[in-house]
């Protein structure tokens, strides 16, 4: 049995009985003590089991992320704040890749400037930066999203893998001390790839994502260069984010 075939399995043990031990792993598979801890680090660095002594649980996970409409009428105020804040950052001649969050959706309608390129997956983004003058805009290509109005999959990675842009504007489906989460492997696939790109990342989360985990990490936050959020983390996410090196606006340190 593959690695990917074992963490499938494991995870669905866990599912049935909330918890497993390195023991009971190794009688199931017939795995070594090493084997069995090193696939129960994998799903913990992946953010879906916690690690304890002897063996892992099953993190409680964050549900389905709401639609499209749904996202883009929560936090309104807060996602315009964050995405003038953004959208300010931008200098004239610079490259962008702008993702299909609802955030940084509120970023692209307060940009502005001259020779400013966007990439985007965004059907949304596209639109409304399309007749802005002085901006191009690059809309990638894939299998369109019909919930959440995006284009993502293999196609789409393969096309950022053609660009390197000054900065990155990314969304969040959660945020925690560990980093950034999305609700599948591939709208991670597509906003990993982004990173690879760009020179600067730049995450707009507003408070509604502190704390929440979804099944698929991301990145940590050694690979963030700044946050724009609405409001204060609390102590804990705060320093995780800080210790990073990741600068932090949108809120007025104390």
């Amino acid at each position: 049995m593959y690695q990917e075939e074992r963490l499938l399995a494991i995870l669905k043990l866990l599912k049935e009985q909330g918890r497993v031990s390195v023991r009971e792993l190794c009688d199931r598979f017939g795995i070594s003590r090493d084997t069995a801890r090193r696939d129960l680090v994998r799903l913990d660095e992946q953010g879906v089991i916690l690690r304890t002594r002897g063996g892992a649980i099953l993190r409680k996970l964050s549900g389905e992320v709401k639609s499209y409409k749904e996202r883009l009428e929560a936090e309104p105020a807060g996602k315009r704040e964050i995405g003038r804040i953004a959208a300010a950052l931008v200098r004239p001649g610079e490259h962008l890749i702008m993702d299909a969050s609802t955030t940084v959706q509120a970023a692209a309608s307060f940009l502005e400037g001259e020779g400013i390129t966007v990439v985007t997956n965004s059907i949304d983004i596209a639109d409304i930066l399309v007749d802005r003058e002085g901006v191009t805009v690059h809309l990638l290509g894939g299998r369109l999203h019909p919930r959440h109005r995006y284009v993502f999959g293999s196609t789409t990675v393969d096309q950022l893998r053609n660009y390197r842009v000054d900065r990155v504007f990314l969304g969040a489906g959660g945020v925690t001390g560990e980093g950034l989460f999305y609700p599948s492997e591939e709208d991670g696939s597509v906003i990993r790839e982004t990173i690879r790109c760009a020179s600067e990342v730049v995450v707009l989360a507003d408070a509604t994502k502190f704390d929440k985990r979804f099944f698929f990490r991301v990145c940590g936050w050694e690979d963030v260069d700044l946050l724009v959020t609405d409001r204060k983390p609390d102590q804990a996410l705060l320093e995780s984010i800080c210790q990073a090196g990741v600068e932090v606006k949108g809120w007025e340190k104390e």
